[in-house]
């Protein structure tokens, strides 16, 4: 397999070992779903999943690869609002 990591990329081991990089856009998707889901209106929503993407892809620029649980783990201590990080946090156990 060939290696997807460069020194601008930054590598993501999933759960099940295979490798992406690392899209901010994942984050700010599923941190305006769970915005959404936690009634939030959809301008409120936006804002809430940019802040997170925003500190998240900061986060990621010291690292070369990271673990999935590593990115969620960020995106819970990102996230302010208390509703939306209990959406957040069970959005795997429920979809």
């Amino acid at each position: 397999m060939k290696n997807k990591c460069s020194s601008q990329k930054k590598c993501v081991v999933k759960r099940h070992g295979h490798i992406e990089i690392f899209d901010g856009k994942k984050v700010y998707a599923s941190c305006y779903a769970a915005a959404l889901n936690s009634h939030h209106p959809g301008e409120h929503a936006e804002k809430i999943a940019l802040d997170v993407m925003k500190k998240v892809t900061r986060w990621a620029q010291s690292r070369r690869s990271m673990s999935s649980a590593d990115i969620r783990n960020q995106v819970l201590k990102s996230i302010n609002d208390k509703d939306v990080m209990l959406m957040y946090r069970h959005h795997r156990d429920i979809s």
